[in-house]
């Protein structure tokens, strides 16, 4: 008896095993659970470089003073003051490289950031007026005012969602000033000169929007900054006419010059691995 049923115990495991192994192979799998990518951090040492446009709406002014033995008339002094008193654009083109270092936490990123580059502006002003006590004899007044370089030093607050960054930013700045100066006349060829050469600190104040590349160090910025300088001043005592080159040294001219620029840039960053 127990001969007869091994084959068809056999005979029966053949056919059902493949049966059970394909229905088994039918049956819905478990999908693997989805991971999302790590959030993008920015917390690091980076730095790059920068270019832009940048104008500057300078305010310059050439004043002088009456002096009972002096050159100039008392409807003179006020005359050259209204003419001497301009605003102009200086537009022009700026560039260079910036480092600097993020804390991220959570969405909150605290960052200080310093800048150095060329920056250079450059315009003048040319303004000529009657004399109201001797028509048609007049004066002209020459201003010219130019920058070569800027220095930020920038504490950057911003609030990241991934690998977006909006941030404000605000510091110190720096820069060094050019201004020159000429009073000329047609009376008796009248002339006077000064110039102006300093290194200025003053402030910044913007701010802007970072992307940084998923799965790579690099990052591109656009911002915008707002700096101002403040005001530099110097006297002269040097008015000469002819004939004979006379000198007037009670008649004290004053020129000013104020310096603020708006500057819009875009950036390119590389952030070194921790």
């Amino acid at each position: 008896m127990k001969r007869t049923l091994r084959p068809v115990a056999a005979l029966i495991a053949a056919l059902l095993v493949p049966a059970i192994s394909a229905s088994a192979a039918d049956l819905p799998r478990k999908a693997p659970a989805y991971q999302s990518p790590p959030l993008y951090s920015w917390t690091g040492w980076y730095a790059g470089v920068y270019a832009g446009a940048a104008v500057d709406p300078a305010h310059v002014q050439t004043t002088t003073v009456y002096s009972a033995t002096g050159y100039f008339a008392t409807t003179s002094v006020p005359a050259i003051a209204s003419a001497g008193d301009q605003t102009f654009d200086t537009p022009g083109f700026t560039g260079g490289g910036q480092i600097g270092y993020n804390w991220q936490i959570n969405s909150a990123v605290l960052g200080l950031e310093a800048d150095f580059g060329y920056m250079g502006l450059k315009g003048s002003t040319t303004n000529s007026a009657v004399y109201p006590c001797c028509a048609p004899t007049a004066f002209t007044i020459n201003q010219s005012v130019k920058t070569d370089w800027l220095f930020t030093l920038r504490p950057r607050l911003g609030w990241a969602m991934n690998n977006w960054l909006f941030y404000a930013t605000g510091g110190l700045a720096v820069t060094h000033i050019k201004a020159d100066y000429l009073f000329t006349d047609t009376f008796a060829s009248a002339n006077e000169s000064a110039s102006i050469s300093s290194t200025r600190a003053g402030w910044a104040l913007g701010g802007g929007v970072e992307y940084g590349f998923p799965g790579s160090p690099w990052s591109i910025k656009a911002e915008y900054l707002h700096v101002d300088f403040g005001t530099v001043s110097t006297t002269s005592t040097n008015l000469t006419t002819q004939p004979s080159n006379f000198n007037w040294p009670t008649n004290v001219f004053t020129h000013e010059v104020h310096v603020t620029d708006d500057i819009v840039r875009a950036g390119l960053n590389y952030k070194f691995a921790p």
